[in-house]
Parts: structure tokens; C-alpha cells; sequence
């Protein structure tokens, strides 16, 4: 609203009006001799810059002037960062109710194991692995490790490897791969199976129920380097060779000798190139015999050149 105050002017000193009167005349001023303009309210003017304060602020109708603390404006808040606080809080909810979840399934009691199932059991029952793993009974599945199963079964020596898996709610499933005997070392009056690290799976006093070749240590212990020898051929041999052979010996690691059920004499010089001669004494057994210049002996100690007679 135009405001209703008109500035007077009062002239200095020596100056005097030169107008020709009426309102705009200035009359003489007996100041310092400065020009002043100067400005004054009337009553009109008062009433109306009530009126305009009580319409500009509904709160304060009486147009008392407002001299309470300053009043601070709040703005909205920026769009990108009220969604980065939106995601913060989804993420930090997410994550608690994941914690909470993982942690039900870790200590349930629903999850506690009450079954272990066992395969690929040969020499072993599948009580005995059952029996070994006994301690674990009540265990929530997700605290049972496979490191934890393979140290139980560490005293069970025909245990080669072992995988587990847990079958929830409550079953545990066990693989276990046995180790396979390839020969048996006759001690005295008994004989014991050994697989090709000559580990002792298990012992026996009949030799002829086991179809496997028989490793004579004498009155004494056979040496570790042609014992070595002697398992690492055993071992490369297929199934069906090891079947049909009586014996073996080594006169050195360099001098291994097979002898067969049949009485046929095979000779393997040294453990190098086990997996080739192997397979040319297969093929070689294959041969059809010829009834009147029987084979006596196999040798594929040169296994590119391999020799019968």
C-alpha cells in the first residue's frame, strides 16, 4: 500500500523560495544553511500500516508489532537424498531379518541330526561308520562340517575320502571311498591286506579266500623301497590281471616279478611306466594260447617292445 507521508523541505540559510507559491513552494529555513528534507507520520498513515499488518499477519490481529524469537523456514528434502536414506534403511532391515533367520537355522533344534545315511561300503558296515559318527547325534546340520566327519572316521583306516551331506531336517548323508587292497603280505601264519600305500585294511589266515597276490616278506619285514615297488605295480594293474595273479616279488626296486595262477612268470623291471605296461599285459594276456609253444613268460620290462617265450 503507497504510503501516505509527504517530505517537507526546509531550505539553509540565504536561500529563499523562488517558486510562485502553492504546495510545492519551499519557504526559507533558518538552519545551518544545509537543505533538509525531512518526513512525518499522521494518524491516517498509522491507522493504515495497522491495518496492512493485521491482513499480512492473521496471528497477530492487533497489529501489535512481533518481537518473539526469528521464525526459520524448513525446506523440503532433496529427492536423491531421501532415496539414499530410504535404500540405507531397506538394506539395514534386510540385513537384520537375514541375521536373524541364518542364526533360527544354526541353533534350531528342529535342524538336529537324528539319521546318518551311509554308501559305498565294501570292507566296512555301515554300522561302524554309523557308530563312529554317533557324536554328532543332536547336532543342528549346519554346524556339522566335513572336516568334522572326516576326523571321526580317521580311525577307520579303510576310509580313503569322505563327503557329507546334509539332508534337512534331521539326515545326514555319507560317501564314504574305501581304500582297495592290492595285495596280501603274508607275517608268519597270517596274512594282511594292504592297499597301495601299504596301509593294513585287515588280515585274514586264509589266503585263498582273497583273490589277490600274495607279497612273501620272509622270516623279516620286506624292505619300504621294494615294498613300494611291489604295490605301485599291484596298483596300476586292471581288476582283472590282479585276479589272476598268485605272487609278487622284487629282487629290487628295479627287478619287480608277477607270477600268475597258472604258473606263467611276468616280468616288470622297475615301477616307471606302470600304466603302459599294464596295458600291454592285458593285451598280451588276451592272446589266444597256442597248446604247442605255450607262453611261459611275459616280459614287458621294455613295454614298446615286449617279449614272450
Amino acid at each position: 500500500m503507497p504510503s501516505t507521508r509527504r517530505p517537507t523541505y526546509r531550505g539553509g540559510s540565504g536561500t529563499s523560495g523562488s517558486g510562485t507559491g502553492g504546495s510545492g513552494s519551499r519557504p526559507p529555513s533558518a538552519g545551518t544553511g544545509t537543505d533538509v528534507i525531512s518526513a512525518s507520520k499522521t494518524a491516517t498513515d498509522t491507522a493504515a500500516d495497522t491495518a496492512v499488518g493485521r491482513s499480512r499477519n492473521p496471528q497477530n490481529p492487533q497489529g501489535t508489532p512481533d518481537n518473539g524469537p526469528g521464525k526459520v523456514l524448513s525446506f523440503p528434502e532433496p529427492k536423491g537424498k531421501r532415496r539414499r536414506r530410504i535404500l540405507l534403511s531397506t538394506i539395514g532391515i534386510v540385513a537384520v531379518l537375514m541375521a536373524g533367520i541364518v542364526a533360527a537355522a544354526v541353533y534350531s533344534p528342529v535342524l538336529a541330526l537324528r539319521s546318518v545315511t551311509v554308501e559305498g561300503t565294501k570292507m566296512l558296515h555301515p554300522d561302524q561308520v554309523q557308530a563312529a559318527l554317533a557324536p554328532l547325534q543332536g547336532k543342528p546340520l549346519p554346524q556339522i562340517s566335513e572336516e568334522e566327519v572326516t576326523a571321526l572316521l580317521k580311525p577307520l583306516v579303510q576310509v580313503k575320502d569322505v563327503t557329507a551331506k546334509a539332508l534337512p531336517p534331521a539326515t545326514l548323508q555319507v560317501h564314504v571311498t574305501e581304500r582297495i587292497p592290492v595285495a596280501l603280505v603274508k607275517q608268519g601264519k597270517t596274512f594282511q591286506l594292504v592297499d597301495v600305500d601299504g596301509v593294513q585294511l585287515s588280515t585274514t589266515a586264509d589266503a585263498a579266500s582273497v583273490s589277490l597276490p600274495v607279497i612273501d616278506g620272509g622270516s623279516g619285514t620286506l624292505p619300504k623301497d621294494l615294498f613300494q615297488a611291489i604295490t605301485a605295480v599291484l596298483g596300476a594293474l586292471p581288476a582283472d590281471v590282479l585276479a589272476r595273479l598268485s605272487n609278487a616279488s622284487a629282487a629290487s626296486a628295479d627287478a619287480v616279478e608277477l607270477k600268475l595262477v597258472d604258473g606263467q612268470t611276468i616280468v616288470w623291471g622297475n615301477a616307471g611306466e606302470k600304466e603302459l605296461k599294464a596295458r600291454v599285459l592285458s593285451a598280451l594276456l588276451k592272446v589266444p594260447a597256442d597248446p604247442k609253444n605255450p607262453v611261459k613268460v611275459y616280459d614287458v620290462s621294455v613295454p614298446r617292445h615286449p617279449v614272450t617265450r
